[in-house]
């Protein structure tokens, strides 16, 4: 009677096998990067996490947009380190923003995104970019400065729509006292 092998021994016949070329070996490689650098689960309102993590919406049209705070519909995504932590956290951003997450909605009144889809569409993004990580963090900063820009311009028309709301009730504000 022969014993089974160890989950250990097979991840290493895997890489030392001569069955397998070096494209699986590498790809194999990469996936096991990509999964050991994150974590996905579903959140449960009232845990608290103590690794860094943020969140991923997963219902409605703004399904995989990255969150600070938790809400009731959303994945957490764990990391070991804070710099794996916000690298996911803007490269999340980037795959909702461009639209990669919304081609995996499901549903029709409620759209939704899978566990399953969330992850590998992280995951395939990670692997794709992480070759470079010059290059990819690059990214990261360019959609960074544009998304504080947008923030800026953002409270520029916030208080430009007040100014606007003010002069109109100070406008008729002043033809109400004429009219008196």
């Amino acid at each position: 009677m022969t014993a089974l092998p160890t989950p250990q021994q097979l991840w290493l016949s895997f890489f030392f096998s001569k069955k397998n070329n070096g494209a699986k070996r590498s790809e194999a490689i990469l996936n096991w990067i990509a999964m050991s650098t994150f974590e996905l689960k579903t959140h449960q309102v009232g845990k608290t996490y103590s690794n860094p993590h943020f969140f991923i919406l997963n219902k409605g049209l703004n399904s995989g947009k990255p969150l600070s705070n938790p809400c009731p519909n959303c994945f957490v995504v764990t990391t070991s380190t804070e710099k794996e932590k916000n690298t996911l956290y803007h490269l999340s951003m980037m795959l909702q923003i461009g639209g990669f997450y919304a081609y995996y909605l499901k549903g029709s009144v409620i759209p939704f995104i899978s566990i399953y889809d969330c992850r590998n569409t992280l995951k395939n993004s990670f692997i794709s970019l992480i070759n470079n990580e010059f290059q990819l963090q690059k990214h990261i900063n360019m959609v960074s400065a544009i998304s504080k820009k947008e923030a800026e311009l953002q409270k520029v028309i916030s208080k430009m729509a007040d100014l606007k709301v003010s002069y109109i009730q100070s406008l008729f504000s002043k033809m109400q006292k004429e009219a008196i």
